[in-house]
């Protein structure tokens, strides 16, 4: 092999090596990290339930990220449920099985937890934005304390809940 080979071949297989590379970095840039929590929502964001502007509930919020990166932000946890319960009403053209990721806002931390790991109090005296609502809590402990507190009614995880337990928050 002569040294023009041996460099025209390196040559090639660097300039591949790179073109693929670069390929992966802008595959990795297209795709959302689902794992991560959603960006906070504008002022523009509306829930797709009930119409109310978000931005001024952070202390509700839930939010459904869809696979392909958009996100539905919600006023409480009661019409996220209701979204994800009859998604043909509120998203015409999606199904369950587009959905990525589910976020709650912990009612203690604030901050946002796995909505579908979640624990929800029904039945509190607390109210959100669209009156009586179901309370998120990441710990269980949390969740019991606060029943305790807030005089709640049940102590329910993410498949226990149905249209029946929707229709009785209001």
């Amino acid at each position: 092999m002569t040294i023009k080979t041996f460099f025209d071949r390196r040559i090639r297989v660097t300039g591949l090596g790179l073109l693929l590379a670069a390929a992966g970095f802008l595959a990795a840039q297209a795709v959302p990290d689902q794992a991560r929590p959603p960006a906070k929502p504008t002022p523009a964001n509306k829930c797709p339930v009930c119409g109310m502007f978000v931005a001024g509930y952070p202390d509700f919020l839930a939010a459904v990220v869809f696979r392909d990166g958009a996100t539905a932000y919600f006023d409480g946890c009661k019409d996220m449920f209701r979204f994800l319960l009859d998604m043909g009403a509120y998203a015409p053209g999606r199904t369950r099985a587009d959905v990525s990721t589910i976020w709650a806002t912990d009612y203690y931390s604030l901050g946002w937890i796995d909505g579908a790991k979640a624990l929800y109090v029904r039945g509190s005296d607390i109210l959100g934005p669209m009156g009586r609502e179901l309370i998120p809590f990441g710990k269980e402990s949390e969740a019991k304390e606060f029943m305790k507190d807030h005089r709640g009614e049940s102590l329910l995880r993410f498949d226990e809940i149905t249209p029946d337990i929707l229709r009785d928050i209001d």
